[in-house]
């Protein structure tokens, strides 16, 4: 079966919020910061026509104070 342009199109889509979400969840590693629950959002990847949003989930409020820090420390570059 044939893949249609508008498959393809999806496919690249959630390809590239996968790319996002990878490069998200890496730069926060470097800063000490771990989103568990950050992931594509299955419902908004749903469809033929998919429009994925990345999920930053629930974290804890170490995690939150880390994510803080971290952004203070990139607005004194």
């Amino acid at each position: 079966m044939a893949m249609t342009d508008g498959r393809r199109n999806a496919l690249a889509r959630l390809r590239e919020a996968e790319e996002a979400a990878n490069d998200l969840r890496e730069q926060l590693r470097k800063s000490a910061v771990v989103l568990p629950s950050l992931r594509i959002d299955p419902v908004s990847a749903a469809g033929s026509e998919p429009a994925p949003l990345i999920d930053l989930g629930r974290c804890n409020l170490e995690t939150v104070r880390r994510l803080v820090v971290a952004l203070r420390q990139r607005e004194g570059l």
